[in-house]
């Protein structure tokens, strides 16, 4: 900390804000935090994801709880999602060690693709809870997303929070902004596993990612009071936006 000047500091906290809160209404906020903070002189890569997942934890867990207060958010289902997600983000963050993330790319970008069409053409899509499984089925099947979004967070991890949101939506029935509530109890436990793997690798830069992960937490509250005042259709918009610029981003990735 002691080596960046005020101007950087302060535009690392400005986009840690802003990107908690995107993040916190339908995900997305690594789209523009992590970029700010690959910026910074003398971090490397890996040191800039550190700082990254840290911020992004504080933010998630800010907005989790915020979501957790204010709306019927069904724990009994998210706490073990939750669970099974770090896991998975743990062992996902172990393969990324090993295998380059530029092989995964085209396929979520056809993922995020899916995701944008099905945002823009089912627009009654999660307007009321309707739950599609009720007992042990309904668990099992939420287990699975767990894993599956878990692992790909750890591994790779842009769009994580709108995946977790549409498979909310598709495949167990929950409303826009229960889904949105939930999936932040799910992407703080896969931010944590991800966040315990580059502490154990003495990647971590804590005073940076906690300066970062205040402002964060600041965007995560907001963010999660806007969607809960705004509703479904504005989160539905901006999930547009925030897709429509992973899918570019990605894009550009590949391309260049």
């Amino acid at each position: 900390m002691e080596a960046l000047d005020p101007t950087t500091i302060v535009l690392l906290v400005i986009a840690a804000l802003f990107a908690g809160w995107v993040d916190a209404v339908v995900g997305g906020g690594g789209l523009i935090q992590l970029p700010a903070v690959l910026l910074v002189p003398g971090l490397s890569p890996v040191q800039a994801l550190a700082v990254n997942k840290l911020s992004s934890f504080m933010g998630t867990l800010t907005s989790a709880i915020t979501y957790y207060r204010r709306t019927t958010s069904d724990i009994r289902t998210a706490l073990p999602m939750a669970a099974v997600a770090l896991v998975a983000s743990f062992c996902g963050a172990v393969v990324a060690a090993v295998i380059p993330a530029e092989v995964f790319t085209p396929i979520i970008m056809v993922a995020l693709f899916a995701v944008l069409l099905f945002t823009i053409f089912k627009p009654n899509a999660g307007e009321l809870t309707a739950l599609k499984f009720l007992g042990k089925k309904h668990i099992i099947f939420a287990l699975m997303i767990g894993a599956g979004i878990g692992f790909y967070d750890g591994i790779l991890g842009p769009g994580t929070g709108s995946f977790l949101m549409i498979a909310m939506m598709t495949v167990l029935g929950y409303s826009m902004l229960q889904s949105a509530a939930q999936t932040k109890i799910v992407n703080t436990a896969t931010n944590l596993g991800a966040l315990i793997l580059f502490a154990l690798g003495g990647h971590q830069v804590w005073m940076l990612g906690f300066a970062m992960g205040i402002a964060n937490m600041l965007g995560g509250y907001l963010g999660a009071r806007t969607a809960i005042s705004r509703g479904t259709g504005f989160i539905r918009v901006l999930m547009m936006c925030v897709v429509s610029a992973l899918i570019l981003k990605l894009g550009y990735d590949l391309v260049f």
